[in-house]
């Protein structure tokens, strides 16, 4: 007869009693106590380092006193010239308006000025004693300003002296310009 050979499968709970109270918290039995177990850490070889000679701390260099003195002169001077900037800006203001009153002022007298004289008054007076007339039809001239107006400068024609005259000439005129 012909045995039939079961293969036994593999069951992870066929060995467990397991009773399940609704927690999910498995408590241990009297004789099971838990203990935690002491970590060992693994040992580390240390490194070893070597050994620097320190360096004896150093002098301060004239030199960086020199340069961070300049630099805090400096910071002090640009401020310095912002606070005259400031205080100029304000004049300048301060001018400017004064500049707007004075000019509607002007304004304001010469048309006060032209009301005040009577150019047709004065004619009259000055006609009527004789001390002024009319003029005559020869004192007349007439200016025809139809032609572009040019103008022809001449000038005498300069000698020329020694090299050293003409030198000192062009180097006049250098220092003249700057």
């Amino acid at each position: 007869m012909a045995q039939t050979l079961r293969r036994a499968s593999y069951d992870p709970y066929r060995n467990l009693n397991y009773q399940y109270d609704g927690s999910a918290v498995r408590v241990a039995e009297e004789e099971e106590v838990l203990r935690p177990r002491p970590q060992v850490r693994p040992r580390r070889q240390e490194l070893a380092r070597p050994k620097v000679a320190v360096r004896q701390a150093g002098r301060v260099s004239p030199f960086a006193v020199t340069g961070f003195a300049a630099v805090a002169v400096m910071a002090v001077l640009i401020l310095m010239s912002f606070v005259q900037l400031t205080s100029l800006s304000n004049q300048v203001v301060g001018l400017n308006s004064q500049m707007t009153r004075l000019q509607s002022e002007e304004a304001t007298l010469r048309a006060r000025y032209e009301l005040a004289y009577d150019l047709g008054a004065i004619e009259k007076a000055v006609t009527s004693d004789g001390s002024m007339s009319r003029p005559q039809a020869g004192q007349m001239i007439y200016v025809d300003l139809t032609e572009p107006d040019h103008v022809v400068l001449y000038q005498e024609q300069e000698t020329s002296g020694s090299f050293l005259e003409s030198l000192e000439k062009i180097l006049g005129a250098v220092l003249a310009y700057f």
